[in-house]
């Protein structure tokens, strides 16, 4: 009898360990259960900003003219501080007319609505007078095209609440060409423009617009939280430099849907601030949503995070993703002296259409701000899970390098089919530096990745042989 009750207790013990194993261990578990948990409750995403507005006018009011010649830029601060007066009344809306607009950079107001008909159209200004030079940013301590400050973007805001910039598919072109040019040829004494920015900022919209040929990145929310970013379309010449699509940076709350995206750049970069800078500020992006997004970059990723991550990046949630002719579909980029980390992420239900890689990681990135950084601020990459992915006419399935000493760690794959295309090469997974499991993937993923399964399989043996080893001692 007692024996029989030390056999029950062992064989209880056995399954409560292999639990444990498989679940608390086994990362692609746990995940695939909260993110089926995050799904349902995305249902109950509310958003406030999107509202009437007491008070409206028309930019021709302010003496908008849309002729494609005429400088706008007075107009539409005229018109700002015109209507700035009924922010607590209920709030104003700027409506753009037909018309081709040229301007210059503007600043927005708080319970303000942009609004541009479906054949208006914003065209950047391309001289420099009117782009307003601005302090680096904090959290990067310098501008990305040169040492000093920056540009202002051309729709720009900082401590606002309750924005909304969006249209009847109304059109804001960059005219970039002319600060691409500019670019090439190193003759940019700043940073240049991007097409939207808000800094500092809550509660804002931005939607149902189509954005063409920016400076540089289009549109950049950053220091700010409550983001609604729905239903753009962004084009810019595959081969345009850095004309990211969509980058949040260093905010919280943030929820990016039905956009199409062209670029030459990554379509979403998800970003928290650059070296010692980022770290200094302490700002990360969290609670990110990212869903039906079409994207075409030959040259970069569907969805990146980074390579400036130094604040922090986690609880990033993608689905519905589909990528044609990108260089990478999901690409995690960092290096030692970023610090930070990227945790939490999860992504399900990506289609892949002819591309260099599935998945990219990558540990040695570099392109520091300066020589300030910290040489053993090392990041933190863990907790990447990947859920039903399809993909054909891939080079090569992945690219996942982390850093020596300092590994990419609580890497899942399940449900995954990669199809390699006719010039694949050999070896269709490269692995260094990283932890993780695969389940359902084809093909055979790197020893890395199934190293975890293996060793489950290797404690459950041990346990059992233990029992029997047991067992026999009470008999």
């Amino acid at each position: 009898m007692k024996t029989l009750q030390v056999m029950r207790s062992l064989i209880l013990l056995i399954h409560v360990v292999v639990c444990l194993l498989l679940i608390g261990g086994g990362d692609s578990r746990k995940v695939f259960k909260l993110s089926e948990e995050k799904s349902e409750s995305e249902s109950t995403f509310e958003y406030n900003a999107i509202s009437c507005r007491a008070h409206s006018a028309s930019l021709t009011d302010f003496g908008g003219v849309g002729d494609g010649k005429t400088s706008n830029t007075k107009a539409f601060q005229a018109a700002f501080n015109h209507l700035s007066q009924y922010s607590t009344q209920g709030g104003a809306q700027l409506y753009v007319p037909a018309g081709k607009y040229l301007t210059g950079s503007f600043n927005l107001i708080s319970h303000f609505t942009l609004y541009l008909h479906k054949e208006a159209v914003l065209l950047a200004s391309q001289d420099p007078q009117e782009w307003p030079v601005l302090k680096p940013l904090p959290s990067y301590g310098r501008g990305r095209d040169a040492p000093g400050g920056r540009y202002a973007s051309l729709i720009f805001g900082t401590n606002l609440t309750d924005v909304v910039i969006t249209g009847d598919n109304g059109t804001i072109d960059g005219q970039g060409e002319f600060w691409w040019n500019k670019f090439h040829s190193k003759k940019l004494q700043y940073t240049r423009p991007y097409l939207i920015e808000i800094m500092f900022s809550t509660n804002v919209q931005i939607s149902h617009l189509t954005l063409l040929n920016s400076p540089s990145w289009n549109v950049h929310p950053i220091y700010s939280s409550n983001i609604l970013v729905q239903g753009l379309t962004i084009i810019a010449p595959v081969r345009s430099p850095n004309t990211d699509g969509i980058n949040p940076d260093s905010c919280t709350n943030v929820k990016i849907e039905d956009c199409y995206i062209v670029s030459g750049d990554d379509c979403v970069a998800v970003k928290s601030g650059w070296d010692q800078y980022g770290v200094s500020l302490g700002m990360p992006t969290k609670q990110l949503v990212i869903r039906r997004l079409t994207c075409v970059s030959p040259y970069s990723a569907a969805i990146a995070l980074g390579s400036e991550m130094s604040g922090g990046i986690e609880d990033v949630r993608a689905e519905d993703i589909v990528a044609i002719d990108t260089e990478s579909g999901v690409r995690i980029k960092t290096a030692v002296g970023r610090g930070g980390y990227v945790r939490d992420v999860y992504l399900r239900r990506m289609e892949m259409h002819t591309m260099k890689w599935a998945f990219t990681m990558s540990g040695d990135y570099g392109s520091h701000a300066d020589d300030g950084y910290h040489k053993k601020a090392f990041p933190e990459i863990k907790g990447i899970h990947y859920r039903d992915v399809v993909a054909d006419n891939v080079t090569m399935a992945a690219k996942l390098e982390g850093i020596a000493g300092h590994p990419f760690t609580g890497i899942c794959m399940s449900n995954v089919t990669v199809g390699l295309a006719a010039k694949a090469k050999k070896q269709p997974w490269s692995c260094a530096d990283i932890e993780g499991v695969a389940s359902g993937v084809t093909p055979t993923p790197c020893d890395l990745l199934q190293c975890y399964t293996v060793m489950i399989r290797v404690r459950v043996m041990l346990l059992v042989v233990a029992v029997i080893f047991l067992w026999m001692l009470y008999q």
